[in-house]
């Protein structure tokens, strides 16, 4: 995913399994940047991805791809996973899911991102 030259980056890690999640993390917390998230791309690599703040569900309507989608609480605690979410899918939708992550897909599995763990936000250098 290539954002633009300008883009600010975070750092997305997983505490208590000492795994980096992604350097190239975008942050959408705009109503434009949440409404249009990842539509257009082609591709989400490796290490990049979008944090949804606040969201309590996403969709991969029009998307030309699947991605991992990771629904956290506001202190960044893994609620839920959808691993490999195909194109023209919804997620379910909580008032406990406060922001949500988009990966690519099979980061879920590579990162070993399940339901409690802790994750914190850095940003990247």
């Amino acid at each position: 995913m290539d954002v633009g030259k300008n883009m600010k980056y975070l750092t997305v890690s997983n505490t208590g399994k000492a795994v980096t999640i992604g350097t190239r993390i975008v942050l959408a917390n705009t109503f434009s940047t949440r409404l249009f998230g990842l539509l257009g791309k082609r591709r989400l690599d490796a290490g990049c991805g979008l944090l949804i703040r606040p969201s309590s569900g996403v969709h991969t309507l029009g998307m030309l791809f699947a991605i991992d989608v990771v629904a956290l609480s506001k202190d960044l605690r893994v609620l839920k996973v959808w691993p490999r979410l195909a194109p023209f899918r919804v997620t379910s939708v909580s008032l406990k899911t406060h922001s949500v992550l988009e990966l690519a897909a099979g980061q879920i599995e590579q990162c070993r991102i399940e339901p409690g763990d802790q994750l914190t936000l850095t940003d990247s250098q």
